[in-house]
């Protein structure tokens, strides 16, 4: 216990904690993209992958409870990686008071600060989201078809804008953070090095197309 508590201590243990929650939560958002990308097989299929969603581990599991569980390991992993982050600002400020360090990559330094506000957008953008097609509450008609709820919120065009809008540091976050993270975690490997860049760049496109194709194609009147 006291070596993990000294390797958290530290600042690569913090980065090491941070790309270990954010592969998790690439994961989700990679997973939650291809569940929702079912709209376009049409209500039935959609609204049941919605429903097994909520019956997954059943019997031994009641109506939503694997579903709950998962939300707070995300939530777990949301707080312990916004809590890294800040640990690592605040440090970070601190040793620019002591001295100055030219960053070689000038790429990198821009994604960092990035990193900071577009996680501040992110996790409103998730909050909005919960209340917009989770609970409901932000829903003008809110009802029991999932997919229902899903055409009818992204009909109005500043919902739609707003979701492709948060895309946008959604994604350059992704690419961020997939691509330091292998230097976190010491993937040195000459061969890494030379697709990481064009990997995360790869991967955060595919989120940004797949994400923003559904509330286009409710807007074109493709999916109705």
């Amino acid at each position: 216990m006291r070596r993990v508590l000294a390797l958290y201590g530290s600042s690569i243990g913090k980065k090491v904690l941070m790309a270990a929650t954010g592969a998790v939560l690439v994961g989700f958002v990679v997973v939650h993209m291809l569940g929702n990308l079912k709209v376009y097989q049409g209500p039935e299929k959609f609204n049941a992958y919605a429903e097994f969603l909520r019956e997954a581990g059943a019997p031994v599991l009641g109506h939503g409870q694997l579903l709950w569980i998962a939300r707070a390991v995300l939530l777990a992993a949301v707080a312990v990686h916004l809590v890294a982050a800040l640990q690592l600002t605040l440090a970070s400020r601190r040793a620019r008071k002591i001295g100055y360090r030219k960053r070689d990559d000038l790429s990198f330094s821009y994604a960092s600060r990035t990193m900071r506000w577009g996680g501040v957008i992110i996790v409103a953008f998730v909050v909005y989201h919960l209340m917009h097609l989770t609970w409901g509450t932000a829903h003008p008609r809110f009802g029991e078809s999932v997919y229902d709820n899903l055409v009818i919120g992204f009909r109005s065009w500043p919902v739609s804008l707003a979701y492709i809008g948060a895309m946008v540091p959604l994604c350059l976050h992704i690419y961020h953070g997939m691509w330091s993270s292998t230097q976190t975690l010491a993937l040195d490997d000459p061969r890494v090095l030379r697709w990481r860049r064009a990997a995360a760049a790869a991967l955060a496109l595919v989120v940004f197309a797949g994400n923003c194709s559904i509330p286009v194609a409710v807007l074109a009147g493709l999916v109705r």
